[in-house]
């Protein structure tokens, strides 16, 4: 078995993984029961949906995704943030 095969393989494992957690922190995101857990629901989901990203570009070999998952998780990191401090004092912008 050579490695690129090997390599293949494991990407795609990965990838279907990947998929399952987004299944599940989407399903956390709706079920709740509270709204802390919707977002660590939101956190799980922007995660996994940009290492899913990486791991499609390391199969493909184009550094175009590697670009959009620096900016997903950016914009994830400021929407945790931006939540997580209305959840603390019920507004964004003082």
């Amino acid at each position: 078995m050579s490695a690129a095969l090997i390599l293949d393989w494991g990407l795609g494992l990965a990838q279907a993984m990947l998929t399952l957690a987004m299944a599940l922190a989407g399903w956390r995101m709706i079920r709740g029961p509270r709204a802390q857990d919707r977002i660590l629901g939101l956190d799980t989901l922007y995660v996994n949906g940009m290492l899913a990203i990486v791991v499609h570009g390391m199969r493909t070999g184009s550094e175009l995704y590697f670009e959009a998952a620096f900016i997903i998780g950016i914009l994830g990191f400021t929407a945790s943030v931006a939540l997580a401090k209305f959840l603390m004092q019920g507004e964004v912008i003082q």
